[in-house]
């Protein structure tokens, strides 16, 4: 299976990058081909909905690094989105590329029926708060027609290292299983 990972943490050492390693050594390991974008090291602007994607022969009309991406959503058989919430909601440094999937459904691309996994996680120990990310990947899931494999939702971590004293890494080690 040929997967795209896309994170959007600006940090290198974080808690994100240690479950995305994790996820993506399992996957290597049971011979998935896997693909991993770092969003935040990118220069990936939001949609202007000027509604020219494709038109150019990219994607986006807008040529910034999303055009790198979006060959391979386009060709992966299942999308991983891996992501800290920040302030309640996706943070900018991923938003832009969830958003320019737009540009697929404009130029009537065919991405329905891929598989969708979700490794996220948190500062505050109140997991529900995980709501402001999960709620608009899985309304995207449904509009895109994807199938959410699984969710690795790990709160209290804040500190690079945190996630090291959870199961965080094994949870998305164990996601891997799942594709």
């Amino acid at each position: 299976m040929k997967i795209t990972v896309i994170t959007g943490s600006p940090r290198k050492h974080g808690n994100t990058f240690a479950m995305t390693d994790a996820f993506i050594k399992a996957a290597e390991a049971k011979g998935h081909e896997v693909m991993r974008f770092d969003a935040a090291m990118m220069k990936i602007g939001g949609c202007h909905a000027c509604m020219t994607c494709f038109k150019t022969g990219k994607a986006c009309s807008f040529d910034d690094d999303f055009n790198i991406i979006a060959p391979h959503i386009l060709d992966a058989d299942a999308i991983v989105y891996a992501m800290p919430l920040y302030w309640y909601s996706i943070p900018a440094q991923i938003k832009g590329v969830i958003d320019r999937v737009f540009s697929f459904c404009v130029a009537e691309k065919p991405i329905q029926g891929k598989k969708l996994g979700l490794i996220c996680c948190c500062e505050e120990h109140d997991a529900a708060l995980l709501e402001g990310i999960t709620v608009p990947m899985r309304r995207t899931a449904d509009l895109l027609k994807w199938e959410i494999v699984g969710e690795v939702l790990v709160p209290g971590v804040f500190h690079e290292g945190d996630v090291a004293k959870t199961d965080g890494c094994a949870q998305a080690a164990a996601l891997a299983e799942k594709f």
